[in-house]
């Protein structure tokens, strides 16, 4: 039986994603699998992001978090959800940062500085991080994760390749999400 410091796994980064890979299974033949992946995936983020976006943008209780001005965005804000539109320059904004997060899942050196981004992906929806207006509820969260891991399996299932490395692909991905959720879900611990 392997000791788990279970105090570190709330303080050490590196510490807490390394027991989550290694008790899910997310090892160096999935991180190959998601590379692997890339070229395949790459050409339909833009779908990926909008999906995401339409379905957001579907719910009040997930859209208005968009009508507060967004960490890093200089532009004008909408007055009022009525007013955020798909081709507002916020939104556009934000599809940008989705479609980086996208490309970067499936490019990046799972090291240090991915499990730091990973966990930033996290923080950046609450005050602790990114805009000090802005804190996505967590049943918001869940929720659109559950959404983006069930249009990325859609995705996978949907192109000309063999059955095993569908299987694989979904596999590798889903344990990643799981990861992503987590980095998550840390950040609304009291």
């Amino acid at each position: 039986m392997k000791t788990i410091n279970e105090n570190q796994l709330e303080s050490d980064l590196v510490y807490r994603y390394t027991y989550l890979a290694e008790f899910i299974g997310f090892d160096e033949q999935d991180i190959e699998v998601i590379h692997g992946a890339a070229p395949l995936i790459a050409p339909l983020v833009t779908g990926l992001v909008d999906a995401v976006y339409d379905k957001l943008s579907s719910y009040d209780c997930t859209w208005r978090h968009f009508v507060p001005r967004q960490a890093g965005y200089e532009g004008e804000t909408p007055a009022s959800i009525d007013e955020l539109t798909m081709d507002h320059a916020q939104i556009q904004f934000r599809k940008q940062h989705l479609g980086r997060y996208l490309e970067r899942l499936v490019t990046a050196e799972y090291n240090e500085k991915m499990v730091a981004y990973l966990d930033m992906v996290g923080k950046m929806h609450t005050p602790k991080a990114g805009s000090d207006a802005l804190l996505v509820p967590l049943v918001q969260m869940n929720a659109l994760m559950g959404f983006v891991a069930d249009a990325l399996n859609a995705t996978i299932l949907a192109l000309d390749i063999p059955d095993d490395a569908k299987a694989a692909a979904i596999r590798s991905f889903s344990k990643l999400l799981w990861i992503q959720n987590d980095l998550i879900n840390r950040h609304y611990a009291a």
